[in-house]
């Protein structure tokens, strides 16, 4: 069995609020795995934990208690995170620096050199089509241009993680989508996706799996395709059938040359089952 890309178990992080004997319990024993090759969708509502988790499996925060490994590594091990690629909500740029200047600047970080850097640089200006900007400075790049570069930055080092939060945040549609066939050509390339956001319908595009947090707490994991299934219908999809055969199917369709194509359980969207497991249809 192949080793998970993201295992987290049993983790808890209390916040202790300064001056004051009270505590903030921002994430409650929590355990998932991400596999390989999953783009992942971490979900919930402002303040459910989902940064704080992100957080620790970076190693950016300590636990309070559990443990939390990217490929076998324990996370708080610097090592671990050599194959892990992050774009903050808000990532910070130099804005006097080119795109092509600002993937140089974090390749030197990652510790590439030379012509191989400079190859790289131009490869991954050219996967998220911003070689015509490559010379612009980044302070007259749009808010999609800075999300680009930023999975451009993300992406340096070759990591096999990708750690992705609300990367299209405040990106207008089109760029939005843009943003999504990138992630789905990364996935395509083998690479693992932790990705939060609170654009559910565009989670529900290329998310195999997802887990929703709820007041720190994981309230609803699994495939999406499982978790938005209505559990009590079934539907059927037919082929060559008329309008006539419809008011008497189920008696009919064997007798009938109408053929089943497809029997599965009709699905809800993302929106309204995220709404349900948090209690924000109430």
């Amino acid at each position: 069995m192949a080793t998970p890309a993201i295992s987290i178990r049993n983790l808890t992080k209390v916040y202790p609020i300064p001056f004051r004997s009270e505590r903030v319990l921002a994430v409650k024993n929590l355990s998932l795995d991400v596999e390989p090759g999953q783009v992942y969708g971490l979900l919930g509502p402002n303040g459910s934990g989902k940064s704080t988790t992100m957080k620790i499996v970076l190693g950016l925060v300590p636990p309070t208690s559990g443990t939390t490994q990217i490929f076998g590594r324990d996370s708080s091990m610097v090592d671990s995170r050599e194959d892990v690629g992050f774009l903050p909500e808000n990532p910070y740029f130099y804005k006097y620096l080119t795109g092509f200047e600002t993937l140089m600047f974090y390749g030197k970080i990652c510790g590439l050199r030379g012509a191989k850097l400079r190859d790289r640089a131009g490869e991954l200006l050219k996967l998220v089509s911003l070689e015509n900007a490559r010379d612009r400075r980044l302070g007259g790049y749009s808010k999609g241009m800075l999300q680009r570069i930023g999975l451009a930055q993300a992406l340096v080092q070759e990591p096999r993680l990708l750690v992705l939060d609300e990367p299209t945040a405040g990106v207008d549609p089109a760029g939005s989508r843009e943003i999504r066939d990138l992630i789905l050509d990364f996935k395509s390339r083998g690479i693992t996706i932790l990705l939060c956001s609170h654009l559910l319908g565009q989670v529900q595009e290329i998310c195999d799996r997802i887990g929703i947090l709820h007041r720190g707490e994981l309230v609803r994991e699994g495939k999406l395709e499982d978790l938005i299934s209505i559990e009590n219908q079934t539907e059927l999809i037919l082929e060559n059938t008329s309008p006539e055969l419809l008011g008497e199917i189920q008696a009919l369709v064997n007798k009938s040359n109408a053929r089943v194509v497809e029997t599965r359980k009709p699905q809800t969207t993302l929106e309204r089952f995220f709404l349900d497991v948090t209690g924000g249809n109430k």
